[in-house]
């Protein structure tokens, strides 16, 4: 039983960071495998190491399945059964004595380390190792050949921070690895820059002649995706009504609900909003949208709101906030590496782009399905672990109903 709760305890600091459901979090832990199949084999027999084995895969994935109540994924899946496997292999390589830890005697345990099987069994362990590192998720690399140009408007600090020094949001550098960005000043700009696809987040007041050239340009065969806040919480250091501040409210409304939809009153507090599709966004005193037109429909659980506008096309999001890494990035430094996700934020705006970026995660529903899933889960390791023992047990047993045979009476012995 404890190396099935090692191992299931092992794997939840990584989730906890992140949110993130993945069986290939436990590859690491599982390599705790190797020391006790070892002593599992010596003390009770093969089976009950490989009874270990299966049990800690069932142990995980119901957790997985229970906390996210989605299916793991196959691949995911695949990879720990590999690790498992060969961790399981190594620890039966190595021949620990029956009775170790009793008197601890070094020319008990020589013979556990040395010979051709258990330089095999080292060689097993190394290799499930090698699988727990090549299973991790590869970090997102740049599209080969020409990428789409793609630019942006935006009174947030996306391509430079507070200081004034020059850098990319984390938001910035994943899409620069599936688009050619630029970013722009004044909508008046974008039929001379010649892009495609434009991504809008919390802009300053537009004139009536730029709010005339953007719908010109999206009714034109633009795409475009805009993040219109109406309860920004963007955390900055500058005070109220310095005006390099973006708005605090979106001055798009007018023409949002122009192209076909209006905004309800934005909740309060942070949340984590699941779309229905399973992906999951951490929002900020977002709004939803409600009464579409006949040209727009409501998606994402009404989050987001899809529009035709002429021969384009526009995907309105009612948040601004949900772009700061703060809110889907648990290490800052690698916006690269989808498991420091901790939202499917890049993912969800570079599809609303026309982009692909890896999908599929599957995310903790909530605190309390994260401890419900630990409590049934555990209850599946002690269910498994008490069921081999009896069963382990009878086998090595002696058969009942036959008794051991009486030793052989001496003959008397005769006096002369």
């Amino acid at each position: 039983m404890a190396p099935i709760l090692l191992v299931l305890f092992g794997g939840l600091p990584a989730l906890l960071r992140t949110g993130q459901v993945d069986p290939r979090g436990w590859m690491v832990p599982a390599l705790l495998l190797v020391p006790a199949t070892a002593l599992l084999r010596a003390r009770r027999g093969e089976g009950a190491a490989w009874w270990v084995g299966v049990g800690t895969v069932g142990t995980v994935l119901s957790c997985a399945f229970l906390a996210t109540w989605r299916v793991p994924g196959l691949v995911s899946v695949a990879w720990l059964l590999a690790g498992v496997l060969a961790a399981t292999v190594a620890g039966l390589m190595f021949r620990v004595p029956a009775k170790a830890g009793t008197q601890f005697k070094w020319s008990d345990w020589v013979p556990a380390f040395a010979g051709t099987r258990q330089m095999a069994g080292l060689g097993f362990a190394l290799l499930a190792l090698a699988i727990s590192w090549f299973a991790r998720e590869h970090r997102i690399e740049p599209s080969p050949g020409k990428r789409a140009e793609l630019e942006v408007i935006s009174g947030l600090p996306l391509f430079w921070r507070e200081n004034g020094v020059k850098a990319d949001a984390p938001i910035i550098t994943v899409l620069r690895q599936r688009f050619d960005v630029r970013p722009v000043d004044s909508p008046l700009a974008l039929e001379k820059g010649g892009a495609g696809m434009l991504l809008l987040a919390q802009p300053r007041a537009f004139s009536l002649d730029e709010q005339v050239a953007l719908d010109a340009w999206i009714g034109k065969g633009g795409k475009a995706l805009i993040l219109a806040d109406p309860q920004l919480r963007w955390p900055m250091d500058w005070p109220l009504g310095d005006r390099r501040r973006p708005p605090a409210v979106t001055l798009l409304a007018a023409m949002i609900e122009y192209w076909g939809v209006r905004m309800t009153p934005p909740s309060s507090g942070e949340q984590r909003h699941f779309l229905g599709d399973g992906r999951v966004l951490t929002i900020y005193s977002a709004a939803v949208f409600e009464n579409a037109g006949p040209d727009c429909r409501i998606v994402g659980r009404g989050l987001a709101a899809r529009c035709m506008v002429g021969k384009g096309s526009v995907t309105i999001v009612a948040d601004a906030d949900l772009i700061d890494d703060r809110l889907w990035l648990a290490d800052p430094a690698a916006p690269l590496e989808p498991a420091q996700w901790t939202a499917d934020t890049p993912q969800f705006v570079a599809e609303a782009l026309g982009a692909l970026l890896p999908a599929g995660r599957r995310w903790v529903r909530s605190g309390e399905a994260l401890v419900n899933a630990l409590r049934w889960a555990v209850v599946v390791g002690i269910f498994w672990a008490a069921l081999g023992t009896v069963l382990f047990r009878r086998r090595a047993a002696a058969p009942s109903g036959l008794s051991p045979p009486r030793p052989d009476r001496p003959e008397p012995v005769k006096e002369g």
